[in-house]
Formats: C-alpha cells, structure tokens, sequence
C-alpha cells in the first residue's frame, strides 16, 4: 500500500496523510510500525495497523520567501496489514506505488491530491464522518483543514471498505 493517511500517527505517520496529511521523508530501508485505533476512531472495533516502509521520495517545494507552499511525496510506501483486535481477523495491502501533492492553501488548510493505491482512515469528526478505513485505487481528493479535520472533496476508480472486511 503505498501511502497510508491518517494524522492521528503523529510523526510516526507516513511516512498520509495523513494524512497525513501525514508527510515525512522515509528512507530506503524498511521500518516496521505497529499503530492501534481505538473502536469509534478507523472502525467501530479495535484495529491495529502493521506494516513496513517502502521506498518513498519526499521533496518540498517553496515561495520565495522559503515558505513551504507544496510537497510531494511518491513511490512504493508501506506494506500493511490490518487486524481486528478482537477476532484477529486480518487484510494484508501490498506495498503499491501511489504519489500524493500536498497544497499548502492562504486559509491554512491543505489540499492534497493522491494517486494510485491510498489508504485513509476517517474519524467521526471528519467528512464524511467515521469511522471508516477506504483504500482507494484511482485518485482521491480531500481537505485537511483546522483541527485535522479531513474533508473528502472526491475520487474516481476503486474505493474498498477496509472494515467491512474486517468485521
């Protein structure tokens, strides 16, 4: 799965978002992580997110005043598996190429558009709230704006509903 995207990981996140979304550079070798979701914030169950890294570039693109107006982030990106904690039911992603543009906008929010195999997580603060786990394969266009709070604006190609799987 190349980009995983959700805030809640803090630093340790994509490496999707956020989500990042949750941008950061990752290096050519692979980490493992282990995230847990509590019930109510990516399923209505406890899920926990393993993966390892891929291979991603990460670059940032400025103004002339050095302000980060745009970043990229593109390649192969993590491997994951997602288990429901209770059943131990299981869905393992291959690690797919995808590329995500992340726009810095006046307001303070960020636009990002993905491409490719994308994983993002939806809490019920978010719109469409949550919880609810969707890869999308195609592209997909969402709003992170104040207080995290993602706004899917659209996509087109394939959606799976992670946690339907899971159940």
């Amino acid at each position: 799965m190349s980009h995983f995207h959700r805030r809640r990981w803090g630093a340790a996140a994509i490496a999707a978002a956020a989500v990042f979304s949750v941008a950061a550079p990752v290096s050519a070798h692979a980490e493992t992580f282990e995230i847990p979701f509590p019930a109510g914030q990516a399923c209505d169950f406890d899920i926990v997110v393993t993966g390892s890294t891929g291979n991603t570039v990460y670059r940032e693109f400025s103004d002339r005043d050095g302000d980060v107006v745009r970043t990229l982030l593109a390649g192969t990106g993590a491997a994951l598996t997602l288990t429901n904690v209770e059943t131990g039911t299981s869905v393992s992603l291959k690690s797919n190429g995808a590329v995500s543009m992340a726009t810095v906008n006046p307001d303070g929010t960020t636009t990002l558009r993905s491409t490719g195999h994308n994983v993002i997580l939806l809490s019920p603060s978010d719109v469409p709230a949550g919880p609810s786990t969707t890869l999308y394969v195609g592209r997909v266009t969402y709003d992170v704006g104040a207080g995290n709070v993602f706004t899917i604006v659209g996509s087109s190609g394939q959606t799976r509903d992670l946690c339907a799987e899971l159940e």
